[in-house]
């Protein structure tokens, strides 16, 4: 199996906090790529690193809160007016997608949805506890605790050999631990140290459940000024803004 590039486009919460972008997480197996989340940052930072947005074959949404998928309206802009994709680009998430991506491409580009381009859009709604094939990509949704109005997922994504989890936002639970079985990378979101956040992980919360945790690497991300203040106390690897790892 050749290397997996694994690039974080952005690492921050909806707040900016630390200067942090907006999730996005870029996976690179050499022959097929794709975005786990995209927020509103993301087309900047593709852009940054020279990341070649036509190559882009599926986004795979956790939830849909704003810092996880407000960044498509811009992608889709671009492919039309400025990459000229002529490629199909899937939108993989939970039930409400489809209504929620378009609602926010219509609220920031009045009349996007509707235009006739030279590119198809595929929406493809999951549902917890099956897998789902696009291309090369199997996605396998698990429910998380987190509240953003359609249901909230944490991802395992298998794709040409590699396994990636990444928690998404939420408090702990239990399906994490087969999420991450055997997995070669889990990102987990790490919002607070200590404080009782609702629907969010704590790092102390993390390390509580850390020996369930089956997965060869876990890096940190997603998080808030409790967590930048006390990073001397974190032993755990935490990912910044460009970093990227091979798996």
């Amino acid at each position: 199996m050749d290397e997996t590039t694994v690039r974080f486009l952005g690492t921050g919460d909806p707040l900016g906090t630390g200067g942090r972008l907006q999730t996005s997480i870029h996976v690179d197996t050499g022959s097929t790529r794709l975005l786990v989340d995209c927020g509103a940052s993301a087309l900047s930072e593709m852009n940054r690193y020279g990341l070649d947005r036509n190559e882009i074959e599926a986004i795979l949404l956790t939830h849909l809160h704003g810092d996880h998928f407000a960044g498509i309206p811009f992608f889709v802009l671009d492919a039309q007016f400025a990459s000229e994709r002529t490629e199909p680009l899937t939108i993989v998430g939970p039930p409400g997608t489809e209504s929620r991506v378009t609602d926010a491409m219509e609220v920031m580009f009045p009349g996007l949805s509707e235009v006739d381009q030279a590119f198809d859009v595929e929406f493809v709604e999951i549902e917890p506890g099956e897998s789902t094939g696009v291309g090369a990509i199997d996605v396998r949704p698990y429910p998380a605790d987190h509240p953003s109005g359609d249901p909230s997922y944490a991802l395992r994504v298998e794709v040409d050999g590699a396994t990636v989890t990444y928690s998404g936002d939420t408090a702990w639970v239990d399906d994490l631990v087969d999420a991450t079985a055997g997995a070669d990378l889990f990102v987990c979101e790490a919002y607070a140290f200590d404080d009782d956040i609702p629907y969010h992980m704590t790092y102390t919360t993390l390390r509580e459940h850390e020996s369930e945790i089956d997965a060869d690497r876990t890096i940190l991300t997603h998080m808030s000024t409790t967590m930048f203040d006390r990073l001397d106390e974190v032993d755990h690897e935490c990912a910044t803004d460009g970093m990227t790892v091979e798996i």
